[in-house]
């Protein structure tokens, strides 16, 4: 039997990288989106250029029912997914108390409360059967003062860091990929034309990369991966800063 893996967030972005690069090594997929358009337009070339099963599951993540949906696929035994991917996410412009506070919520909901119920939901039958892995798209931003998109992904490397020191002993790895910059449409989706987001060249990373060495590092087992030397770096300084210092460098770019 071909191994499966789920993906939220696939319809475009690292989530359809992510796809592609697990299709390309043999696994069906799983893509999860809001978008059936762009969710049948991915599927269908992965199974063109691939020839690996695919199957499309419309949700929203900030909801019930989306939630439900998705967790009820993970948790089927008949079907058996072997990866996980929570890449789902949003951005928020950096100014909490100008913000929509529903808009927030609905921030929270999708990039912790979405992330919690799928783990917990993958995680059940991947410890019966003694093996499986959880990757969870967290961000750089998770080591910056960086509003409350910073505090969502904080939240995502702590509970994948405890998760994967409690569960890898038991055959099912959880690990954190937190990448910087990345070229996908998720700057465009903010308002923010290509080349307009204030962020040398140098910041950027391209998809296939940051996704090639999460899937390195989940296969390792590794319970949090910064994607590239630069990036590394640059947690290990501004770490080191004061926290109003760190915040001014923290706003740099949406």
């Amino acid at each position: 039997m071909a191994k499966t893996a789920l993906i939220t967030g696939a319809s475009s972005g690292l989530g359809a990288e992510f796809a592609r690069q697990l299709a390309s090594k043999g696994a069906d997929v799983v893509l999860v989106a809001r978008d059936r358009a762009a969710l049948d337009a991915v599927a269908e070339r992965l199974r063109a250029e691939f020839g690996v099963a695919t199957e499309v599951l419309v949700a929203d993540l900030t909801t019930d029912e989306g939630t439900d949906a998705a967790a009820s696929r993970l948790s089927d035994p008949t079907r058996p997914v072997e990866v996980l991917v929570n890449n789902a996410g949003i951005g928020l412009d950096l100014d909490f108390a100008k913000n929509d506070i529903a808009v927030e919520e609905r921030h929270l909901d999708l990039h912790v409360r979405a992330t919690m119920r799928l783990t917990h939901a993958a995680l059940q039958p991947m410890l019966a059967r003694g093996h499986g892995r959880i990757i969870n798209v967290a961000s750089v931003a998770a080591f910056l003062p960086r509003g409350t998109y910073g505090a969502v992904k904080a939240w995502i490397v702590s509970f994948s860091r405890w998760a994967n020191a409690v569960y890898r002993p038991r055959g099912v790895s959880v690990t954190a990929v937190c990448p910087g910059f990345v070229h996908t449409n998720f700057h465009e989706q903010l308002g923010l034309p290509p080349g307009q987001e204030g962020i040398p060249s140098f910041m950027w990373l391209d998809a296939p990369d940051v996704v090639r060495e999460g899937l390195r590092a989940a296969a390792r087992g590794t319970a949090v991966s910064i994607p590239s030397l630069r990036y590394r770096a640059i947690v290990a300084v501004v770490r080191m800063l004061p926290a109003p210092l760190a915040a001014r460098l923290a706003r740099t770019g949406r």
